[in-house]
């Protein structure tokens, strides 16, 4: 039927087509058959294929669902092309599964390779940067994993399948970045570089740590300006030192000691940002829980050892 033919709100065309009404039972035959013959098919993949997809399996998976689309209700598709369309994209499934077992390099170049995000609490900016995450991403799947400071990880890698597996130190972790509450919410206190303090500071932007006794330097790593207060534990009685502009009074990692609220942390921000960091702002009221304008969102499985 040609553009010019059409009649607007033809309800037997919109409802039913241009095919008989007995075409609807055909059309069950075509979905009944299409749908064993694509269970049979996946029954030969594996589980694996079936419990995490990788750029392959994801495209296999796109082909399927084309493949079993379309004959299960347009007339002009024979059952038999479509099922031997089905039958090529899962053979060409195993037979890359061959080769990915067989050959490393294959493996390599379809799924790709582990990343090493974290070693010894220090961030590997540009790993962080070839793997597409943020640091916010990295720290929302270490807090998932009930880390709260960088400090407790010896080493994190982000795996071939997009999990985060991440060894911890089995005691005594030393000081680190704290990434507990999220930055969003409590951002950290911000120290410039060239202030006296006396006591261990994290970078924040690669979570560095040296322990100062003087004018803070920039960050030997990633050359950042900016130090926070490291800390062993940011939720408990951990604090990282004490701070000379207090009149040497512990420093805990919420500043529970002199009762500071959200607004007095704005007087801590440094006058001039990390180069390598964008500027958080400070918060404003009506943000929180119900106030963050990302909403909500599960974070990705995180695999801890300990």
């Amino acid at each position: 039927m040609s553009g010019a033919d059409t009649v607007p709100f033809d309800w037997a065309r919109m409802w039913l087509g241009d095919v008989p009404p007995l075409f609807l039972l055909e059309i069950v035959f075509r979905t009944a058959v299409i749908f064993l013959w694509l269970l049979l098919l996946l029954r030969f993949t594996g589980k694996r294929g079936l419990a995490q997809l990788s750029p392959l399996e994801l495209a296999i998976v796109i082909g399927l669902g084309s493949a079993a689309g379309d004959p299960l209700f347009y007339p002009e598709v024979p059952l038999l092309h479509a099922m031997l369309a089905l039958a090529l994209v899962v053979g060409f499934q195993r037979l890359m599964a061959v080769l990915v077992i067989r050959s490393e390099r294959v493996e390599t170049f379809i799924e790709g390779a582990p990343v090493e995000l974290v070693r010894d609490g220090v961030i590997s900016l540009r790993a962080l940067g070839g793997a597409s995450l943020s640091r916010e991403d990295l720290f929302e799947r270490l807090r998932a994993g009930g880390v709260r400071q960088l400090g407790e990880v010896q080493r994190a890698y982000f795996e071939q399948d997009g999990n985060l597996s991440v060894f911890r130190h089995t005691e005594d972790a030393p000081v680190g970045l704290p990434i507990v509450p999220p930055w969003d919410l409590e951002p950290p206190r911000k120290i410039p570089a060239g202030t006296p303090h006396v006591g261990a500071v994290a970078c924040l932007n690669c979570a560095h740590t040296l322990h100062a006794a003087g004018p803070l330097p920039p960050c030997p790593i990633c050359a950042c300006d900016t130090w926070t207060p490291a800390t062993t534990d940011p939720l408990g009685s951990g604090s990282s030192s004490p701070d000379p502009a207090q009149g040497g009074q512990e420093r805990g990692p919420k500043f529970a000691g002199r009762g500071e609220g959200v607004g007095d942390w704005a007087a801590h921000l440094a006058p001039v940002p990390c180069p390598f960091t964008p500027t958080r702002p400070p918060p404003s009221r009506g943000r929180g829980f119900f106030g963050d304008p990302r909403g909500f969102s599960f974070p990705p499985r995180t695999f801890v050892h300990h």
